[in-house]
């Protein structure tokens, strides 16, 4: 799997997505510090870009990153609503300055859910009239979804309703919505609990799976995805030890990300998947730990689905070695846990 880097061009964007956790900042980036930062990625050995934001096609830095980045010698992406690329013309002309694939949010099939989700008129409409164009651009396309309460009963749906229309699409992603702070504060009843997208994320997999389709989760613990484990975007990265870069145009600025930990409560500490498993994103502070419960199945099958081959003694030790590691920044407090576990479990 080819190591990218995640660029923020913008945080504008024409949509308001209930849960969007990147919303304006006020920040802008410069072009100067936009070539600086392919560049640092280009030097860091990455072999592609993820163009996001925001909505990166509102950036007038659209082009001149595209640009700039195959002269560079990085293939491109794009993380996109998809509302410009309606515009045939103007996907043509993104195609044409090197854009090699995008990364569509679409996170309901049905309209009304998803343009209320989005916040925005007609988004489902315009944003499938985009995927219209794929094909005939001869550029890939994948499925991004953020798992949210109100797509949570119906993900197995939205996928075969889109394999069905859309036939050239093969990879999907999952994203569990980031509760902790913008949009999220003022849109609590867009959380999900996890035992809430349980039943319809492995369905969505399974056809996936027997479609010969691929998929990634992001912070869903393994414990709710234990028929593929190996999906899991955090289980990927610990086990082939891989690193990730991100631009925030925030407070965050560049994080070149070596970790890959959540929240553990104690049902991961009786767990044999621990090692290879992040846990509960947000843990005691949105999420709940009594909704995780240990697996008591070796870890070494997944290790292998991951790497596609046995690993080196040496890589075994050390991914083994990770039960019990906790993360320095994500981890809560023993008083944290505790009062959490006296709020009703719903």
């Amino acid at each position: 799997m080819a190591n990218l880097g995640y660029l923020q061009l913008t945080r504008d964007c024409y949509q308001n997505c209930r849960f969007c956790s990147n919303p304006p900042t006020g920040v802008a980036l410069t072009e100067e510090r936009m070539k600086a930062e392919i560049d640092k990625l280009a030097e860091l050995g990455y072999d592609g870009i993820i163009l996001t934001g925001g909505e990166p096609t509102l950036s007038p830095l659209l082009f001149p990153a595209l640009k700039h980045a195959t002269e560079r010698g990085l293939y491109n992406r794009m993380i996109t609503n998809g509302q410009l690329l309606a515009d045939r013309d103007f996907f043509a002309k993104c195609v044409d300055a090197g854009l090699s694939h995008v990364h569509v949010s679409l996170h309901s099939y049905r309209p009304e859910v998803h343009d209320y989700i989005t916040r925005y008129d007609r988004a489902w409409e315009t944003l499938v009239t985009a995927l219209g164009h794929v094909p005939d651009l001869g550029i890939t396309c994948d499925i991004n979804t953020v798992i949210c309460a109100y797509n949570a009963d119906h993900l197995h749906e939205t996928v075969m309703w889109i394999t069905d229309r859309f036939p050239f699409i093969r990879h999907f992603v999952w994203n569990n919505m980031d509760p902790d702070g913008n949009r999220a504060e003022d849109n609590p009843d867009c959380i999900p609990r996890h035992h809430e997208f349980q039943v319809s994320l492995e369905l969505a997999m399974e056809y996936l799976h027997s479609t010969g389709r691929s998929f990634r989760a992001e912070r869903v613990p393994l414990c709710f995805m234990p028929r593929f484990p190996w999906a899991s975007t955090e289980a990927r990265k610990i086990i082939k030890e891989e690193e990730r870069c991100i631009l925030f145009l925030d407070g965050k600025d560049f994080v070149r990300q070596l970790q890959f930990l959540h929240g553990k409560g104690d049902p991961c500490s009786a767990c044999r998947w621990d090692p290879i498993c992040a846990g509960m994103f947000s843990m005691a502070k949105t999420f709940d730990e009594r909704e995780l419960s240990p697996v008591f199945e070796d870890p070494a099958p997944v290790i292998r689905a991951v790497l596609g081959r046995e690993p080196e003694p040496e890589l075994r030790q050390r991914i083994l070695a990770r039960a019990g590691q906790r993360s320095t920044t994500e981890q809560p407090s023993e008083e944290q846990r505790g009062q959490a576990r006296l709020r009703v479990l719903a």
